[in-house]
């Protein structure tokens, strides 16, 4: 603990360093003027009216990305023929940039919802591909024994599946949690959704706030590594024994 303490530290002092010798506020500024500027966004109600609607858009798009995910998977695993017209689809959206996806959700519905579709659009084939993984690793031994036993789904669910999947999900959320977060925001600033963490990264862009910028930046450090400890949290206590 205390060696991190000191890496973060030094970096902070090269950080201090590198400001003095650019000795430029708009090419960059030092931790102290960061911290200067993110106290004074904090008392206004237009941060925390922007944080409340880009996590709120965020985190509905994320769950509906992983229940979507999961779903599918294990209709995927049932049915073959579910899994052959779904996997050009999982494939498109691993493929193809999410700029464009942003362009067309902005022209099909503007860009009040953009961070939301955009989050569910990163994380759906992650959990879907994940969880349809952890699907086809089950034990064959012990469904046979299920069969045997005559054990109802939703308890083969339980018992067998979910300790064969639970590897695989939380492998999914460790990767999904920050990319919804990165790529929702991303689409903020490019989409100019107002009243948002993205649009004030923008206005800070444009006025060459590059100390409000950076103040964004560790906010939205700071909520992606909390979003990602609070779920990891959550999920881990649900941990089969």
């Amino acid at each position: 603990m205390k060696k991190k303490v000191l890496i973060i530290l030094g970096w902070i002092l090269i950080w201090q360093l590198g400001a003095i010798l650019v000795n430029n506020k708009i090419l960059l500024v030092g931790p102290l003027q960061v911290l200067s500027a993110l106290f004074f966004m904090v008392q206004k109600v237009s941060f925390w009216t922007s944080l409340f609607f880009t996590m709120s858009r965020i985190i509905l798009g994320t769950f509906t990305g992983m229940v979507l995910g999961v779903i599918l998977a294990w209709a995927s695993y049932q049915k073959p023929l579910i899994r052959d017209i779904l996997q050009p689809v999982v494939l498109f959206l691993k493929a193809v940039p999410v700029v464009s996806f942003i362009v067309l959700i902005l022209i099909a519905f503007g860009n009040t919802v953009l961070s939301l579709f955009i989050s569910l659009i990163v994380v759906f084939p992650i959990f879907y591909i994940n969880t349809l993984e952890g699907l086809e690793h089950t034990d064959g031994k012990m469904l046979e024994l299920a069969q045997v036993f005559e054990i109802k789904t939703i308890a083969k669910m339980k018992v067998i599946y979910f300790r064969s999947v639970y590897p695989y999900i939380l492998s999914a959320l460790e990767l999904a949690c920050g990319m919804a977060i990165k790529s929702g925001i991303a689409a903020e600033v490019i989409g100019q959704a107002r009243n948002t963490i993205g649009n004030g990264i923008y206005q800070s862009k444009i006025y060459f706030s590059t100390d409000e910028l950076l103040a964004w930046t560790f906010v939205v450090l700071l909520i992606s590594w909390l979003y990602e400890k609070i779920l990891l949290y959550i999920f881990r206590k649900a941990e089969p024994k």
